[in-house]
């Protein structure tokens, strides 16, 4: 049976500590529209990194700061979006990093770009941003309703 568009939100604390459940409500979410296994890794881990430098660089020394995680998912694709409570971030700034290039960390921006088929980030104003990361799904009988 083919999943029904819809629509999930979490929000929590930022707290590194809740990594796991984001990760497990995200593997739920997927699970729920039916996305393949290489599918939901790829937004787990995308989401995963993105929510891991929100933490560590958009909320650093505002643990009172909360985020939020919305997910919709359509029959030929998954939406993240992430809203934050830091400062504005320009994402385009970030640069393409060279894969073969070794060094420690850093690599979060760029496994965002590699795993999803869309990547942006707009401001919400002085504080808070809106990340939003696309994962196109492959298409199946099932999806396309045959």
């Amino acid at each position: 049976m083919a999943a029904k568009p819809g629509s999930w939100k979490l929000t929590l604390g930022s707290d590194l500590r809740l990594l796991p459940l984001i990760r497990s409500f995200l593997e739920g979410v997927c699970q729920a529209a039916d996305c393949d296994a290489s599918t939901t890794d790829a937004v787990v881990i995308a989401t995963d990194e993105a929510v891991n430098n929100i933490i560590r660089h958009a909320h650093r020394g505002h643990p009172e700061a909360t985020l939020e995680v919305r997910c919709f998912f359509q029959a030929d694709h998954i939406e993240i979006c992430v809203l934050d409570e830091g400062a504005p971030f320009d994402l385009a700034a970030v640069p393409h990093l060279d894969p073969a290039e070794l060094r420690i960390g850093g690599r979060g921006v760029f496994l965002m770009r590699s795993l999803m088929d869309e990547l942006s980030c707009q401001p919400r104003g002085k504080h808070g941003n809106l990340l939003r990361m696309v994962k196109r799904r492959p298409t199946s009988p099932l999806l396309r309703g045959a």
